[in-house]
């Protein structure tokens, strides 16, 4: 039953199953699949799929299946089956008992593909990928018959028997669906549908050593779950009326495919094979390096699965490729973080600051709410005391136009205490500042003047006493280029990696409470962003905060 939500999605593919369903089309109810490769970790592109696909099911009271294409078994492993279970969940997600590998279906292929041979639709071929590559034509000329096309059905049913029980080595022979060499869509010039790869399966074993291309197994692997709605990219458009074929010519249940735009994404490669490029080549520290854009990396990065099923939601889904500016995505997670996130002070390029006529032994506590956007998150004390950390660039011995920081003339707020004025700029030997005097307004206490004079300027700080000492990666997008892949400036993707993706600081100085933060807890540093507890390096007595995202968008174009 469709979801009465008042506020039901709509787009073109919801339309077209509002339609189905009006038409009686397909009469048991809806059912999706997510059909994943484990040949890699996912990426955001498949969060959209997943959140479209189950999506989609839930919205019209149907199922969603989760289905793993294992029919490569050179490049698949269960490290990835196993990490693509864990993404889906993570979304939120659950396919219940409907845990589906193309594998399960090899036996049943494998008589479907005999009753194609029995038909005079299927034929085995001697010829070599290099030579089929050469028969198959262009796109203004035709292709031209394998010169085994009309072996008998008695021929093709034994040497396709044969290549199933392992008589010959990796491509000796391949089976051929028997369609038409003259059809301007190439996909239909007797494509291949097995071929033979001696190879041990993550799940079968050695059982088998033909395996089915993905155009044969996955129409008719939707078609035994009874799906109704196969939902692809659009890269599969032109592969539709051989989907549609095998399925006409094997007289099957007949789901319907439908096409979108993926997902492209500014500053970001979505290619798993180039994803694995950057791991094998340690660019990256693995698949969940927070730099990468698959589910784990943002997962580690301290993206949660509400912003990235935000983010499915108001991207939606096309009829037409197009790229999408990635800071769509970091919108949304600042939009739930902005709720959601306690707000502390750190300070990250620490410049010691001492008030000179402060008492040495004094320490005060001034209130602060931890979320002025959620006050039922309560409120804490940050204590204040002689010797102080702000940071570097708040201070400026000769300030450019429009510096309103701290300088040797201006006066400055230190956010919740007091108005502090410079008196002395104090150096190492190599002349670099290391500390700063300065005195503070008692009468400016809250960081209000009791006279009523304004200041420009407020900072952040930390109690050098009272600070946690910890290390801050500053991550940022991991390409330099808006479009990694675009190589017409002479660079190729790995050419425009970020050498700035990853800053690491060591000598941060945090607020007190932050010594009892919990890993994989998130927090607005005051004027850096929202940041998480490291869920892996972290440690008690250094604690290490990852960057989830800077507090606008400095990619923007201006």
């Amino acid at each position: 039953m469709e979801n009465n939500d008042s506020t039901v999605k709509t787009d073109f593919i919801r339309e077209i199953i509002r339609e189905d369903i009006n038409s009686g089309r397909f009469s048991s109810g809806i059912m999706t699949r997510f059909p994943p490769e484990p040949n890699g970790y996912l990426h955001i592109g498949h969060a959209k799929s997943i959140c479209l696909n189950f999506g989609i099911a839930a919205e019209f009271g149907g199922k969603c299946n989760l289905r793993f294409d294992d029919t490569n078994p050179t490049k698949e492993e269960q490290e990835y089956v196993d990490s693509i279970k864990e993404d889906v969940r993570w979304l939120g997600f659950d396919w219940e008992e409907r845990e589906y590998y193309a594998s399960d279906y090899f036996d049943q292929l494998y008589q479907y593909a005999r009753k194609l041979i029995d038909k005079g639709k299927a034929f085995v071929c001697d010829l070599t990928a290099d030579q089929i590559r050469d028969f198959r034509g262009t796109l203004t000329q035709p292709g031209k018959g394998s010169p085994y096309r009309n072996r008998s059905v008695d021929e093709n049913l034994a040497l396709f028997e044969r290549m199933r029980q392992g008589e010959y080595p990796d491509g000796f022979r391949t089976l051929r669906a028997k369609i038409d060499m003259a059809s301007p869509n190439l996909n239909l010039r007797d494509p291949v549908m097995y071929r033979i790869l001696h190879a041990s399966h993550h799940r079968t074993g050695e059982k088998w050593c033909i395996y089915p291309m993905y155009d044969w197994a996955h129409g008719q692997s939707d078609s035994i779950e009874g799906i109704t709605h196969s939902i692809c990219t659009l890269e599969f458009e032109d592969h539709r009326p051989l989907y549609d074929w095998f399925i006409t010519e094997l007289g099957i249940h007949h789901p319907r495919q439908i096409e979108f735009a993926r997902l492209a994404l500014t500053y970001t490669v979505m290619s798993k094979r180039k994803l694995l490029e950057l791991v094998k080549r340690k660019i990256v520290s693995g698949w969940d390096d927070p730099r990468m854009p698959t589910i784990s990396g943002l997962r580690r990065r301290g993206f949660t699965p509400e912003s990235i099923r935000l983010f499915a939601e108001r991207i939606g889904v096309a009829k037409r490729d197009s790229m999408v500016e990635i800071s769509v995505l970091e919108d949304c997670i600042r939009e739930l973080l902005n709720k959601q996130a306690p707000r502390v002070m750190a300070v990250l390029r620490p410049l010691k600051v001492v008030l000179v006529n402060y008492p040495d032994e004094k320490t005060e506590e001034f209130e602060t709410d931890n979320n002025p956007e959620d006050l039922s998150m309560g409120k804490r004390l940050v204590p204040f005391s002689k010797l102080l950390y702000i940071e570097r660039e708040d201070f400026s011995e000769n300030p450019p136009k429009g510096y309103f920081r701290l300088t040797p003339t201006n006066e400055v707020r230190l956010k919740h205490a007091y108005f502090i004025r410079l008196k002395e700029v104090v150096r190492d030997g190599s002349g670099e500042i290391v500390e700063l005097h300065c005195t503070y307004d008692p009468d400016t206490h809250g960081g209000e003047a009791k006279d009523g004079r304004k200041v420009k300027g407020t900072i952040h700080w930390v109690s050098a006493a009272h600070s946690v000492d910890a290390e801050v990666r500053l991550y940022d997008h991991l390409f330099s280029k808006e479009d990694p892949e675009d190589d017409s400036d002479g660079r190729d993707f790995f050419g425009s990696v970020n050498p700035d993706s990853m800053i690491t600081l060591k000598e941060c100085k945090l607020e007190k409470s932050m010594g009892q933060a919990a890993k994989g807890s998130r927090f607005q540093f005051l004027r850096h962003g929202y940041f998480l507890v490291d869920p892996v390096d972290s440690k008690p007595e250094r604690p290490v905060f990852d960057r989830i995202v800077s507090l606008k968008d400095a990619w923007k174009k201006k």
